[in-house]
């Protein structure tokens, strides 16, 4: 039960939609200025590069706190589990009807509270992406495929790779429309 309430936390945190509430403040709507993803990246485009970096790192900020609190109510199951539904909430966002970004700053923060190894070496994986294929989204989807090896080489922990088995295929399934382009 105690790791249901972890879910619960770690989608209503995720679920939080920063972006565009950063949108309100200067009159403007993410949903349908710039990319209309209501992410980091387009509030940069849309909002500025202050306000946009304030995004980035609330929406990190929301995907480690969701670990912090599913771990004090449901320890490590509670943790891991918090974790993944931070990143579904930041997917499909309950406060603008089930809208949401693609979940990689989330993400990041979920895998600097689990394992800060594993960001380390997806951002180097993503790096090399970029560089063959000149397309960040595209670098993402294929750096989310690397999480679960990533971290069932780190850690060894059968209850660490499922998480990032789910979280990356999360991922991987918000950038699969960069992939077909």
């Amino acid at each position: 039960m105690d790791v249901l309430y972890a879910v619960a936390v770690g989608y209503l945190l995720g679920s939080l939609p920063f972006a565009v509430w950063f949108g309100w403040i200067q009159k403007k709507n993410l949903l349908a200025e710039g990319s209309g993803n209501p992410g980091a990246i387009n509030a940069i485009r849309v909002l500025g590069v202050v306000p946009g970096l304030m995004v980035l790192l609330l929406d990190v900020f929301k995907g480690f706190l969701a670990v912090f609190y599913g771990a004090l109510l449901g320890g490590t199951a509670g943790a891991l589990a918090g974790g993944v539904a931070a990143v579904a909430g930041h997917l499909c966002s309950i406060w603008i009807r089930c809208r949401g970004g693609k979940g990689v700053a989330t993400a990041a923060g979920v895998w600097l509270a689990v394992q800060p190894g594993a960001v380390f070496v997806l951002a180097l994986a993503w790096a090399g992406g970029w560089l063959l294929s000149r397309d960040a989204y595209k670098s993402f989807a294929v750096a989310a495929l690397f999480l679960a090896p990533v971290a069932f080489w780190l850690t060894g922990d059968a209850e660490v790779t499922l998480a990032a088995l789910a979280t990356g295929g999360l991922l991987f399934f918000a950038h699969l429309k960069y992939l077909r382009a």
